[in-house]
């Protein structure tokens, strides 16, 4: 498949170069061919794929994003009205200097372990995080680490502050998603102190009403306030496949993150094919790439690759 892919890439590029100057070389027809193929596809980047190399030169690199053929971004590192110690309008303004929007952006509340009486606090990290965010624009603000899960009611608590978090986000003009990673897919019983994982959870002393803590979350957050955003290499790791996510809740699931082991398509395990034809068919209009478990100092590379994969993929539009 993958020699097939690269000789019909080729067939393209000499051919179009051949029409628009007969008498370009091959290198310039690949020039065009690449720009003519990023201005058809909407990419998106979660900037922690980058860890520290963007933050040497962000002007530098957010360009170098950009003529990769990413057109979003989804930030990451938000604190007290910066990302890593940049203010987030100065970060605004070198990404719109890139020709990138800034679509999403991922935080945090301060605690782990959501209580009635941190309720409040943590209301307010949302008040300032959906201020800072709507003065530069997004569109959502999302929380991708998980609250402590441990029993059925603990599930409960969180998703009346998801929603706290949602009614917050939508007084500002934005819109709270969750982001899962592959602990979500742990089960969950009434009383319980811990989470269920693999085959304990289908013992035979387990309750009729045990949980997917990830459908709890889907089942009781109010779906005008909290939108999910599913991590679909994630999803894999916690052995479940994200098309029947994306089937099951079509309209809870509005955005995406696309991951692999490492760079995409290299680990044989994910078939994006069948996650971007069912997004399609979900109208789901924004994904991001994320990529980790590269060494340091080869971050920009990969997320090349990354970009390079998306835009030679047949089932990507």
């Amino acid at each position: 498949m993958q020699n097939r892919r690269k000789f019909i890439k080729n067939v393209s590029l000499i051919s179009l170069g051949g029409i628009l100057a007969g008498k370009s070389d091959l290198a310039n027809a690949s020039t065009l061919s690449t720009f003519s193929v990023n201005a058809g596809k909407k990419i998106g980047l979660q900037i922690y794929s980058l860890g520290r190399e963007l933050f040497e030169d962000i002007p530098g690199g957010l360009k170098r994003i950009s003529q990769m053929g990413y057109s979003t971004l989804e930030l990451a590192g938000y604190r007290d009205g910066k990302i890593n110690d940049i203010e987030m309008s100065d970060f605004r303004k070198m990404a719109d200097d890139a020709g990138l929007k800034i679509i999403s952006s991922h935080l945090n509340p301060p605690m782990r372990e959501y209580t009635s009486s941190n309720k409040g606090e943590i209301a307010d990290f949302w008040k300032r995080a959906a201020d800072d965010h709507a003065k530069i624009g997004v569109t959502y603000i999302v929380q991708p680490g998980q609250p402590s899960t441990r029993s059925t009611e603990e599930v409960s608590l969180v998703c009346e502050v998801f929603n706290e978090a949602g009614r917050i986000a939508k007084a500002n003009g934005l819109i709270f998603g969750y982001h899962n990673h592959d602990m979500e897919f742990a089960r969950v019983i009434p009383g319980g102190t811990e989470m269920i994982f693999g085959r304990r959870a289908f013992g035979r002393n387990m309750p009729e009403n045990i949980e997917v803590i990830y459908d709890g979350f889907l089942r009781q957050t109010d779906p005008e306030l909290v939108i999910f955003e599913l991590d679909v290499y994630w999803t894999v790791m916690g052995q479940n496949d994200p098309v029947e996510y994306m089937q099951k809740y079509p309209d809870r699931i509005k955005l995406l993150h696309i991951k692999d082991r490492a760079v995409l398509g290299q680990s044989g395990m994910m078939n994006f094919e069948n996650i971007f034809i069912q997004a399609y068919k979900n109208d789901i209009q924004d994904y991001f790439v994320e990529l980790e478990r590269l060494p340091v100092g080869t971050q920009f590379e990969g997320v090349k690759k990354c970009v390079d994969y998306l835009l030679e993929a047949p089932f990507v539009k």
